[in-house]
C-alpha cells in the first residue's frame, strides 16, 4: 500500500472531547482510515472547564495532565483497532493536547502528558506543536494551514478552508496543493464558542443547540450584532489568533446582558448571526485573493442554523461541507496534526510564518519515544 500511517489526536476548544484519527500519508494525500470521536463525561469537562476558570493548586494541573494524558491514550488505542491497522505500522501519535491557556505572542500551553499516551500504547508521541512557533515570535496558531496547503487545496482556483470549532479560523490557498508562499490564514472569532455558551447559559442540561432549532426559532437582535462586531480583535489585522482568554465566560454574560430581555432563541439567533456576520468581515477586510469557494469543518458545520447564516452572509460565494469534497469534517484536525507529525518526523518545517507571524520556518513538535 506504500504510504506512512499515523495517529492524531485532537481536544479543541468547545471541549466536546477528543477526536481521533488513523491516516495513511501518501505524498500530499491524506487517506484516513479510521476516525473516532470520544466525548468527554460531564466530570472530565468540569475538570478541563474548573483549571481554565479558576485558581487552583498545583496538584490539581498535574493530576489533570497525567489523566488527560491517560484519556487520550484510550482514544489511540481505540481508534487503533477500529483501523485495524497493527501498532508496528504506525511511524507516530501525534497528540495536540487540551489548550489551557494561550497568549498569542507570548505563551501557550496543551495539556495532557504524552508520556502516558508513549507508555500506553508502546509508541513515539509528537507534542507541543504550538511553543516553538511562540517562541520564535509566532502567534503558535493557526497551525491547521500547513495540512491545508499541502493536503486540501483545489485543483483550480483559490479556496477558503473555514473551521467552526470554538474557535472560528480561516485559511486560504492557492490552487494545486504545495504552494505555501501565498497561504494567507487567521483567527476570525467565535466559531460555536459564544452559541453554545449562551445556550449553556440559558437553557439548563443543554451543552449546545441541537440541529440549530433555537437559533432558527428566534430572531437575531441588529443592534447588539453590529455592537459586538465593535470588539477590538475584529479590526485586529492579521497574523492574529484568539480563544477562551477573549471570548470567555464573562464576555458570554455581558453578550447576554445586552441582548436585554429578549427570548433565550433570540440571543442563540444572535449568537448565531454574529459568528456568521464577524466570518463575513474577516472576509472583507483581510483576504483580497479572488475565492472560488469556501469549505466549512468543524461542529458548527454540523449546525443548520450556523451554516444558513454563513452562506447569506458570504453570498455569492458557494459554501460546502468538508465532508462533500474529501473526507467526514469531523476529523480534519485530528488529520492535520498527524501531519505535522509526518512533518516533525521527516525534519519538515509545520508552521506558515505568513499566518503565524513567526520569524521563519520552524520544525514543530517535542517526541516523546515510545
Amino acid at each position: 500500500m506504500g504510504g506512512e500511517v499515523y495517529v492524531g489526536l485532537m481536544s479543541g476548544t468547545s471541549l466536546d472531547g477528543i477526536t481521533a484519527a488513523v491516516v495513511r500519508f501518501h505524498g500530499n494525500q491524506a487517506e484516513l482510515l479510521a476516525s473516532i470521536v470520544r466525548p468527554y463525561t460531564e466530570g472530565q469537562r468540569r475538570r478541563l472547564e474548573r483549571v481554565m476558570a479558576e485558581p487552583v493548586p498545583a496538584a490539581e494541573w498535574c493530576r489533570l495532565a497525567f489523566d488527560l494524558g491517560g484519556w487520550l491514550a484510550d482514544a489511540a488505542v481505540a481508534v487503533i483497532a477500529e483501523a485495524g491497522v497493527s501498532r508496528a505500522e504506525i511511524v507516530a501519535i501525534a497528540s495536540h493536547g487540551q489548550t489551557v491557556w494561550h497568549e498569542p505572542g507570548h505563551s501557550t500551553w496543551q495539556l495532557g502528558q504524552p508520556a502516558v499516551i508513549a507508555e500506553r500504547t508502546g509508541l513515539r508521541v509528537i507534542s507541543d506543536f504550538r511553543v516553538r512557533d511562540v517562541a520564535a515570535g509566532g502567534q503558535g496558531a493557526p497551525l491547521v494551514p500547513m495540512a491545508d496547503a499541502m493536503l486540501f487545496a483545489a485543483p483550480e482556483g483559490w479556496r477558503a478552508l473555514q473551521n467552526l470549532g470554538g474557535i472560528g479560523n480561516v485559511t486560504v490557498v492557492p490552487p494545486a496543493r504545495g504552494d505555501t508562499t501565498s497561504v494567507r490564514a487567521f483567527d476570525t472569532g467565535p466559531g460555536v464558542m459564544v452559541i453554545d455558551g449562551v445556550v449553556r447559559a440559558l437553557v439548563s442540561d443543554t451543552r449546545y443547540d441541537v440541529d440549530g432549532r433555537l437559533a432558527r426559532a428566534g430572531t437575531p437582535i441588529a443592534e447588539v450584532v453590529a455592537a459586538a462586531l465593535a470588539d477590538p480583535y475584529f479590526a485586529a489585522e492579521p497574523p492574529k489568533s484568539t480563544g477562551r482568554e477573549h471570548f470567555s465566560a464573562a464576555y458570554i454574560e455581558a453578550f447576554i446582558v445586552r441582548c436585554g430581555n429578549a427570548s433565550p432563541a433570540d440571543i442563540v439567533a444572535t449568537a448565531v448571526a454574529l459568528t456568521a456576520a464577524s466570518i463575513a468581515d474577516a472576509y472583507r477586510r483581510f483576504i483580497p485573493e479572488p475565492i472560488a469557494d469556501v469549505v466549512i469543518s468543524g461542529g458548527g458545520a454540523r449546525n443548520p442554523a450556523l451554516v444558513d447564516a454563513l452562506r447569506a452572509a458570504l453570498a455569492p460565494l458557494p459554501v460546502r461541507a468538508f465532508d462533500q469534497v474529501f473526507f467526514d469534517g469531523e476529523a480534519k484536525e485530528a488529520v492535520a496534526f498527524a501531519f505535522l507529525a509526518y512533518l516533525h518526523c521527516h525534519g519538515l518545517p509545520g508552521n506558515i510564518p505568513s499566518a503565524t507571524g513567526a520569524r521563519g520556518s520552524r520544525v514543530l513538535g517535542v517526541a516523546t519515544p515510545p
